[in-house]
């Protein structure tokens, strides 16, 4: 996933994949997003995204299953 923030325009792009992009849809006036043929989300466009986002205060914050006793115990062995 990627981030571009365009400064000059005051639009941020969101971009989830690499797939070519089918058809764009209107969500309100300030945000746009791009599907591929299949209806999957490739990319989003945020306009005025200083009004429409929290930026430039950007986190990122992966959650998700721990990995198994077994897994961290390997890792914790292949280390030494």
């Amino acid at each position: 996933m990627k981030i571009k923030y365009f400064s000059d325009t005051d639009t941020a792009l969101v971009e989830f994949s690499d797939r070519k992009v089918t058809e764009t849809k209107e969500i309100n006036e300030n945000i746009y997003i791009d599907l591929d043929t299949s209806g999957n989300l490739v990319a989003m466009t945020i306009e005025h995204a200083r009004k429409q986002a929290s930026l430039p205060h950007l986190s990122y914050e992966q959650i998700g299953k721990e990995l198994p006793i077994k897994s961290l115990q390997r890792t914790a062995k292949s280390r030494h």
